[in-house]
């Protein structure tokens, strides 16, 4: 698939409805997300929840009809299955850094922000280009990683070397959290780290482990993250299966890359 959609190229659509205005280009991304949306609209619309009267959405937004009739399909449709006791102890003791209450981490980063009409391979290469460069230079005296940072963020960090302080799991997005924290590494991480925001290359400087829990309090928080689990799993199988019983144009739709559901 091509990086983005634009005016010399055939408007997206799914089931004749357009995802973009003949002008308009695309991030890959954005363009599946709207192919996401719209194929639960034109569901919930389909099952009587929501009238064929419904405006199409405005630059990939649907309307709050909409949206309230997507969450209403989804709450009927998805069968989240309740984590079993050994399931959840499974969890908890494959993942018990992730649960110790009081863990921080000292982070530094680089931030490749993904936004509209970026071009997403061009943008991980030079996100890859700087995780080399900085990981070469890891300890070697000068400060190479606040220097890629001045340079190369998109975050206002970067005016200070990319510093974001110490970060607890509330203080930045979970999927973050979850690449940054529940992990013994110290230094540059030998990966990007993806988020909403875009592509990160992340230096930890410290680490506070923080105390370790007792399975029965916090039961909630690993039955919790095994129902999300489920959810994901549920709404990309029914995204794939709406994909196939769709006429789609101009946008091939893989569930597993959709940011509808990470």
């Amino acid at each position: 698939m091509a990086d983005s959609i634009s005016a010399d190229e055939t408007v997206a659509t799914v089931n004749g409805q357009a995802l973009h205005a003949p002008d308009e280009k695309l991030a890959p991304d954005e363009l599946r997300q709207r192919a996401c949306t719209e194929l639960l609209r034109q569901a919930a619309m389909r099952d009587g929840l929501l009238p064929d009267s419904d405006p199409a959405p405005v630059a990939g937004v649907p309307s709050e009809a909409a949206s309230d009739a997507i969450e209403a399909w989804l709450e009927r449709e998805l069968r989240i299955p309740q984590p079993s006791e050994e399931a959840c102890r499974r969890q908890f003791e494959g993942h018990a850094a992730r649960y110790r209450t009081g863990e921080r981490a000292r982070v530094r980063h680089v931030l490749f922000a993904v936004t509209p009409g970026v071009d997403v391979v061009a943008l991980r290469n030079r996100a890859e280009a700087c995780l080399l460069d900085v990981r070469c230079h890891d300890g070697s005296g000068a400060d190479g990683f606040a220097r890629a940072a001045r340079e190369l963020s998109n975050c206002p960090s970067g005016e200070s070397g990319g510093d974001l302080g110490w970060l607890a799991a509330a203080d930045c997005a979970p999927e973050f959290a979850r690449e940054v924290l529940g992990h013994a590494e110290v230094g540059v991480l030998p990966r990007l780290v993806h988020s909403r925001f875009g592509l990160h290359v992340v230096e930890v400087l410290e680490r506070e482990a923080g105390a370790a829990q007792a399975f029965e309090a916090v039961r909630g928080a690993v039955e919790m993250a095994l129902r999300q689990q489920s959810y994901v799993t549920a709404l990309r199988q029914c995204l794939q299966l709406l994909a196939g019983q769709a006429r789609m144009a101009g946008v091939e739709l893989d569930a597993a890359d959709t940011p509808l559901v990470q």
